[in-house]
């Protein structure tokens, strides 16, 4: 797979000691490829290794389903317009059991059609939480009857980590190779 990014490239010439470790680290976890935010993160080693810890508890480790996982995880590639992010996810979410017809809706930016209430649910949530930074009563009592309070917390942190890998991806221009993009790009002059 080729990837490109703003910053250089780090080979073993380059590389300091920590960013080694950290490399090692993060081609030996669960992971086991240096793709996504990890081609940014490993320029600063602290955070790298931080980030890379809570990734793999928010991908692999929660309650939740993988499929409400990567439905979290596409949401936010959508609001974020994240191209690399909906690129590593998109065929993720299709394997753990997410319908193309919803995976489309996001990408489009539109209300998807749901025939599941709890992927309704986790879509009600991160949209109101993305569009008015809070989640009001009813709909966190809602959550917390269906998924459960530890769930539902680690939802929030899933929201919220991969808006951070969003970030990271969209500010680095990381890209992976030549596939088309899912998002149509803002204007250069606008950023």
């Amino acid at each position: 797979m080729n990837i490109t990014s703003r910053l250089p490239s780090l080979d073993d010439a380059t590389m300091s000691t920590e960013q080694r470790r950290v490399l090692d680290d993060i081609l030996n976890g669960p992971r086991g490829n240096l793709d996504g935010p990890f081609l940014a993160w490993v320029h600063s080693p602290a955070l790298a290794d931080n980030a890379q810890q809570l990734g793999a508890f928010c991908r692999y480790g929660t309650q939740l389903e993988l499929r409400l996982t990567e439905l979290a995880i596409l949401l936010t590639a959508s609001w974020w317009k994240s191209q690399a992010e909906w690129q590593i996810h998109e065929p993720i979410a299709a394997e753990a059991g997410l319908d193309a017809a919803v995976i489309e809706a996001l990408r489009e930016g539109r209300e998807p059609e749901f025939s599941r209430n709890d992927e309704a649910l986790v879509y009600r949530l991160g949209t109101t939480l993305y569009a008015t930074r809070r989640v009001d009563d009813a709909l966190y009592a809602e959550a917390v009857a269906a998924f459960g309070e530890p769930a539902v917390v680690e939802l929030v942190g899933v929201f919220g980590y991969y808006a951070l890998v969003a970030m990271t991806l969209n500010v680095f221009e990381v890209r992976r190779g030549s596939a088309p993009l899912p998002f149509v790009e803002p204007d250069s002059a606008s950023r």
